[in-house]
């Protein structure tokens, strides 16, 4: 069932980001809108990691001046789920306890339904019982995937989810991560500009501590790459990001 409007709301970051007294970005803005995707596109090293942890409340090891605020007014703290590039998974645990991690901690039931249900899409339930050292680099990120999908959270940050993925299997997560959270604000970093094309409503592009936004026709499903209002705008980011 759809979560009410006013409990999906859309997310803003203003302001300025320096490391080691070195601006990374200055005056910066970034507007998520509810119950979409929003996709981040930049070189490595620009500043894109740090956006999503700033918003994840975690330690970036430099210096914020600005807002991060939801749509509602409501604290963001306690209602986002972030998946980092590492997939972090505990190595003491199995499978199916990673993925259900997330409760465990919380000492919430467990929805061993949604669970198995998210093992057998990322194609890992005849490795429900193996720990992370007996998976290879791609069946970790599936895990770290599904462990991420489990969360119920409004908001849901993905950094190079799909990373680690061949092609064949990475549209596969693709159309399972987006199916997932249709209804949910998710920002994504990617440095595959056709992944963003495919997913996003809204994609930036970052330079130089700068955001380009550009607009995406609204689509509820991925979008197919050879549309022609696709197309023009792909032409468009490529301009930006090689300039």
């Amino acid at each position: 069932m759809d979560a009410p409007d006013q409990m999906i709301p859309g997310l803003r970051l203003s302001g300025d980001f320096s490391y080691n007294e070195r601006p990374l970005f200055s005056d910066l803005a970034l507007e998520l809108p509810a119950r979409s995707w929003t996709c981040l596109l930049g070189s490595s090293g620009i500043g894109k990691s740090t956006l999503l942890r700033l918003i994840a409340g975690l330690e970036t090891g430099g210096s914020f001046s600005g807002s991060i605020s939801a749509s509602d007014s409501l604290p963001v703290d306690g209602r986002v789920a972030y998946m980092a590039q590492s997939d972090l998974l505990l190595p003491w645990l199995t499978v199916r306890q990673n993925v259900s991690l997330g409760a465990s901690l919380r000492r919430e039931p467990q929805d061993h339904a949604k669970i198995d249900y998210l093992i057998r899409r990322v194609g890992l339930e005849e490795y429900i019982s193996n720990k992370p050292g007996e998976l290879s680099g791609g069946m970790r990120q599936r895990c770290a995937l599904a462990r991420t999908l489990m969360e119920d959270t409004s908001l849901v940050l993905l950094d190079e989810p799909f990373s680690a993925l061949d092609p064949a299997t990475r549209r596969q997560m693709q159309a399972l991560a987006s199916s997932t959270l249709q209804d949910r604000t998710v920002l994504l970093v990617t440095h595959d500009l056709a992944e963003a094309l495919r997913l996003g409503s809204r994609i930036y592009a970052m330079t130089q501590g700068r955001l380009k936004q550009f607009n995406l026709p609204a689509s509820r499903s991925i979008r197919e790459l050879d549309d022609p209002a696709t197309m023009d705008i792909q032409s468009r980011i490529f301009s930006v990001l090689n300039s």
